[in-house]
């Protein structure tokens, strides 16, 4: 009776440890392919609003949805199809507004969401000068 016990004991918290174990995540590299996720403003008049555009390309052979972006400031205006799914080779353009607000040299980033628990940040940057 008791080496009964100590073996489901033992099989019980083999299968405790294996759940709390994490899977590998993603590499969002072999995934999707993206253009201006690090993007160079250059000099803007202050108080001008401008935007860009990030493409994301799927480079799977997989579908892939993109759920979500969330920016980092109020400064910052997101444009995309929530829940637009991507096939494979297919590509969606995320836009990214800014409203110009900073005077001198400014940096912000903006963080979007995939299925598949796949996120990338993207970022842009500038300076702003007097008119």
């Amino acid at each position: 009776m008791n080496k009964l016990l100590l073996t489901a004991l033992f099989v019980l918290g083999a299968f405790v440890l294996n759940a709390q174990t994490t899977p590998a995540s993603t590499d969002i590299t072999k995934v999707l392919k993206f253009t201006n996720d690090n993007y160079d403003m250059g000099k803007i008049v202050t108080g001008k609003q401008t935007e860009f555009t990030v493409d994301v390309e799927n480079i799977s052979n997989a579908p892939v949805t993109l759920d979500n972006v969330m920016v980092g400031c109020g400064c910052t205006t997101p444009r995309y199809t929530k829940g637009q799914v991507l096939a494979p080779g297919a590509h969606a353009s995320v836009v990214l507004g800014f409203n110009g607000s900073a005077s001198g040299a400014f940096s912000k980033v903006a963080t979007l969401f995939f299925s598949g628990n796949l996120t990338k940040q993207v970022s842009f940057h500038g300076e702003g000068v007097p008119q």
